[in-house]
């Protein structure tokens, strides 16, 4: 799974290659100027009528492309890179759903006459997708970057409060970066080691260590993104915006939403529960003596359909996936909550990426929020492997 532009298009939040670098020069599908010239597509198929496709490009766009006679259709694998591995299709294999890579002439109004067109069918992508994201989940690690060791490639990522593993990179590890307003995977693009920094919120995938604690990573994808935590000194409905008293950065600060804003509330329950961790009920699930009263059972939080990671620690990404979503509307003034959001312009205003509320016990717990965000980081990501979810 690789974001590999000269060999590869990114297909559905996974890299899916689709063409050999002479076809790949301009994956972002716009077409040379004037009909008659070569042009070149990448997207969905969205509707088939005889020798006549629609194509929903990743670009934007719909686009008519007819399939000339004479036209090669090559079906390719999710993973493969290599034309020599296609399987020769016809025009009647092709479904709706189906990704695909057009190669051919521009004709009037954007349209193209096919000439060489390389299908990677929905189902295999689907199921392609499904293995990563299994993947991931059982040999990927996340959190926020804490240290980093650019001697070695190592990056401690705080896993939750009392939990940090290192990741180690190597020659043959590759990078990837999501894009600067966007946490979907699709979405992002390959990367430098460089360009991680402390701070970041970062996920890595490879063989971990016996205990849990280290990670050699064959693939890392990381990105710089905004902790908020504070209450809500006021709501405007109308342009889908919020103020926060910021209690990290200690002022307030303009938080707009947008179609893909996630919204969750915490039960008063699940709330308790993660303030005890960051209390110190951490002990009773790292295997300490539980605090007085408590078992180790019930100091976890619960939630973690796939109980505890390697290292010991409950898996918040999975539990948080699983709170019932809220609107701006379920909201008040005075609400404590936790927000993830894009850096943001100069003018102060950020985009959310995910809202928790119902978070009190949790800040009261953690009076700078520092703890809470180690807590919470990365699970409202885009999940590597198709965006599935959180991982």
């Amino acid at each position: 799974m690789r974001f590999t532009r000269s060999l590869a298009i990114c297909a559905l939040g996974a890299a899916l290659a689709l063409a050999t670098p002479a076809m790949a020069q301009d994956s972002a599908g716009t077409p040379q100027s004037g009909a008659g010239a070569v042009a070149k597509n990448v997207g969905v198929v969205k509707s088939i009528s005889g020798n006549t496709l629609v194509l929903k490009s990743d670009a934007g766009p719909e686009v008519t492309i007819t399939v000339a006679d004479g036209a090669r259709l090559l079906r390719l694998a999710p993973g493969q890179t290599d034309l020599k591995s296609a399987a020769t299709i016809t025009l009647a294999d092709l479904q709706v759903g189906d990704r695909m890579l057009v190669r051919g002439r521009s004709g009037d109004n954007g349209a193209i006459a096919a000439s060489t067109i390389v299908v990677m069918k929905g189902a295999d992508v689907a199921q392609k997708q499904q293995h990563d994201r299994e993947d991931w989940q059982k040999r990927g690690a996340g959190g926020i970057v804490s240290a980093i060791d650019s001697a070695a490639g190592n990056f401690t990522v705080s896993v939750t409060p009392t939990l940090s593993v290192v990741v180690k990179t190597t020659k043959d590890t590759s990078f990837l970066r999501y894009a600067p307003n966007s946490v979907k995977f699709s979405d992002a693009q390959k990367g430098t080691i460089d360009q991680i920094k402390t701070g970041d919120q970062l996920r890595a995938r490879g063989a971990r260590s016996a205990d849990g604690k280290e990670l050699t990573a064959e693939e890392v994808i990381s990105g710089t993104f905004r902790n908020i935590a504070g209450t809500i000194s006021s709501i405007d409905a109308g342009n889908n915006a919020i103020t926060v008293k910021d209690l990290l950065a200690k002022k307030s600060v303009v938080i707009q939403f947008n179609s893909d804003s996630q919204l969750r509330k915490l039960s008063p329950q699940m709330a308790q529960r993660l303030a005890f961790f960051l209390k110190g009920g951490a002990q009773a699930v790292q295997g300490g003596p539980p605090a007085a009263g408590q078992t180790p059972a019930s100091a976890a939080p619960s939630g973690n359909a796939q109980g505890p990671r390697p290292a010991g620690a409950p898996d918040f990404q999975q539990m948080l996936s699983r709170i019932p979503a809220v609107t701006l509307a379920d909201l008040q003034k005075e609400d404590a909550v936790m927000v993830v959001a894009t850096q943001g312009t100069s003018g102060g205003e950020v985009t959310a990426i995910t809202l928790l509320g119902g978070v009190e016990p949790i800040l009261t717990a953690s009076p700078n929020g520092m703890s809470a965000a180690a807590l919470f980081s990365g699970w409202n990501l885009g999940a590597p492997g198709g965006d599935a979810g959180p991982q």
